[in-house]
C-alpha cells in the first residue's frame, strides 16, 4: 500500500531505534510519505532518518524541545522550506515518572505535564493554523496512554498528563472537523520500548504485575502501535475523528 503518497509527516519522539516514534516514521515512509522526524535527541532523530533514507525513504531528522513553543515555529519552518504543507502531525514524544505522590516533586509532575502534554498543544496549534492555512486538511495523531483512560498506581502526574491528551484532542476535533482536519488518540497499554525499560527500572515490582494481568500475555510491539496510527493518518479512516483507539493486548477490557 502506498496510502501516504505525496504527503508529509511530522513525528515526534521518534530517536529510539525500538521506539513507537520511530516505528511511527518508518510505516509512514515505507507507504510513501516524507517524513520529519524529530526528538530532544537531535543527532538519534538524524540517524534514523538516514536509515530510512537508506531504503530510498525521504527523510529528515531534526533536534526538538516539544515543551517549547519557539521549537515548535522553527520544526514548522524546517518542515516547510524541505517538503511544502503538512499533511500529518504524530504527536508522539513522551516521559514517564513512576512516583507515588508523596515522592513526586512539583519538578516531576511539572516536566511531565510540560513533555507529555502542554508539547501536544503547541504542536497542535502549531500545525493546525499551517493546516488552515493551506485548505487541505490533514491529520493529527496524539499519543496518549492506558494510563490516560484508566487509574494506575504510581502514575499521578503521567496520567493527568495523558488524561489531558486525550480530552484536548477530543476538544480540538470538534474544532477542526468541517474544515477537514482530524484528531484522533492512540491509547497503547504495555510495549516494548525504551520508556517500558526505565519503567520496570523505576517500578519493576509495579510493571511485572501489569505484564501479568495483560490478557494477550505478551507485551506489544512498536510496529502494532504504529500500525494504528497508520490508518488514523489515513484516508481509510476519513470519517474517523475525535476518538481513541486502543492498543493494550486487551489490558483495559477486564
Amino acid at each position: 500500500m502506498m496510502r501516504f503518497q505525496g504527503k508529509t509527516a511530522i513525528v515526534t519522539g521518534a530517536a529510539s531505534p525500538a521506539g513507537i516514534g520511530f516505528a511511527t516514521a518508518a510505516r509512514l515512509a515505507r507507504e510513501g510519505a516524507k517524513v520529519l522526524l524529530t526528538d530532544i535527541d537531535g543527532v538519534g532523530a538524524a540517524a534514523r532518518a538516514e536509515e530510512l533514507k537508506a531504503f530510498g525513504a525521504t527523510a529528515l531528522g531534526f533536534s526538538h524541545d516539544v515543551s517549547r513553543n519557539q521549537d515548535w515555529q522553527r520544526i514548522l519552518n524546517d518542515a516547510e522550506s524541505a517538503f511544502g504543507t503538512i499533511d500529518i502531525l504524530v504527536n508522539n514524544a513522551g516521559l514517564v515518572i513512576l512516583k507515588g505522590i508523596d515522592l513526586q516533586t512539583e519538578e516531576d509532575w511539572r516536566r511531565q505535564l510540560d513533555v507529555n502534554l502542554t508539547s501536544v498543544y503547541h504542536g497542535c496549534r502549531t500545525v493546525i493554523e499551517h493546516m488552515r492555512r493551506h485548505a487541505r486538511g490533514g491529520a493529527i495523531i496524539n499519543v496518549s496512554s492506558i494510563a490516560g483512560l484508566v487509574g494506575m498506581r504510581r502514575c499521578v502526574g503521567y496520567s493527568a498528563s495523558k488524561g489531558g491528551v486525550r480530552l484536548m484532542s477530543k476538544a480540538l476535533a470538534m474544532e477542526t472537523a468541517a474544515e477537514g482536519i482530524r484528531v484522533n488518540t492512540v491509547h497503547p497499554g504495555v510495549i516494548e520500548t525504551q520508556m517500558q525499560q526505565v519503567s520496570k527500572a523505576d517500578g519493576g515490582e509495579q510493571s511485572a504485575r501489569i505484564h501479568a494481568t495483560i490478557p494477550m500475555q505478551r507485551m506489544g510491539r512498536p510496529e502494532e502501535v504504529a500500525a494504528a496510527i497508520a490508518f488514523l493518518a489515513s484516508d481509510d479512516a476519513a470519517y474517523v475523528t475525535g476518538t481513541e483507539l486502543v492498543v493494550d493486548g486487551g489490558f483495559t477490557a477486564q
